[in-house]
């Protein structure tokens, strides 16, 4: 069976779309600079296991305290 270079840039492509976006809504949460989160999780989208192992390294870090207005 032969890997189509097409559809693997196409899923290399969907796959950086959806972590940049799950990057950007942990990264609002868990950090001060949430775009910068964003194109890190869409470069490493183009080595599957690097993006999958940076989202959980996301999921795992503590949220930042958030400003309540009293």
């Amino acid at each position: 069976m032969s890997i189509n270079a097409a559809l693997l840039g196409q899923f290399i492509l969907v796959l950086a779309i959806v972590m940049a976006v799950a990057c950007y809504y942990l990264g609002k949460r868990k950090t001060n600079t949430p775009i910068l989160v964003s194109v890190i999780g869409f470069i490493s989208a183009t080595v599957p296991p690097l993006a999958l192992i940076f989202l959980m390294l996301l999921v795992l870090k503590n949220d930042i305290p958030s400003k309540q207005n009293t």
